[in-house]
């Protein structure tokens, strides 16, 4: 199911509560709409340059995002403008439709960010790690931007590129994001690996009922 159509839904159904309800989710999107919205995008448009100023406030939210112990030891490298192509280099992407050689030429994030730890990776770096990724990641979404988690890329000469003074653990793809990019629903068992088919690139996803114990 679209993701378009799901928040379309979301948005008449507080219409019909009423009209002070429904211009109050219109200017703060609700959760739901921002995670259906929060895609893993591998195209984008090139013509939109992402700016520090959007990147600073991406990263922002990790000073109020919690974390491990309090230990607040996630580092974050910003690497936009005519750097980005100096990071695209180093990744790699769409392990699961390796065919397409993704991004397509042309289609490359404008924007990087780069998350870094100032201690040994161990299970509270990794927990803090996925709590600041999918944070950041929508509030790129409400911005109106896009991106993707990328852990396959080259370690050794991502440091040496940039000069990082800590191991770098992720890197984050943004961009204003130009694909078609829909959710299915599939029961356990079924194939779960995304793909594409006339365009459409499609998410398989289970549902309430198949993840509760």
């Amino acid at each position: 199911m679209a993701d378009n159509y799901l928040e379309k839904k979301f948005e008449e159904l507080h219409a019909r509560k009423g009209g002070t309800k429904h211009k109050v989710a219109a200017s703060n999107p609700s959760l739901d709409s921002l995670l259906l919205r929060n895609r893993s995008y591998r195209g984008f448009d090139n013509s939109y340059k992402v700016s520090r100023e959007e990147l600073v406030k991406i990263v922002e939210v990790c000073t109020k995002t919690p974390c491990a112990k309090n230990q607040q030891a996630l580092r974050f490298k910003l690497v936009y403008g005519e750097d980005a192509p100096r990071m695209h280099q180093y990744t790699k992407w769409g392990g699961a439709l390796p065919e397409l050689n993704l991004p397509f030429k042309g289609t490359e994030p404008t924007a990087f960010i780069i998350i870094c730890s100032t201690v040994a990776e161990n299970k509270w770096v990794d927990i803090d790690l996925g709590i600041a990724a999918q944070s950041m990641l929508l509030k790129a979404v409400e911005l109106g931007l896009n991106g993707i988690c990328i852990g396959a890329f080259n370690k050794v000469e991502t440091v040496n590129e940039f000069a990082l003074e800590h191991e770098p653990l992720l890197v984050l793809a943004i961009g204003k994001g130009a694909e078609n990019i829909q959710l299915t629903r599939i029961k356990p068992g079924e194939q779960q690996a995304y793909y594409r088919k006339d365009g459409v690139h499609f998410v398989p996803k289970l549902g309430v009922d198949d993840i509760l114990l």
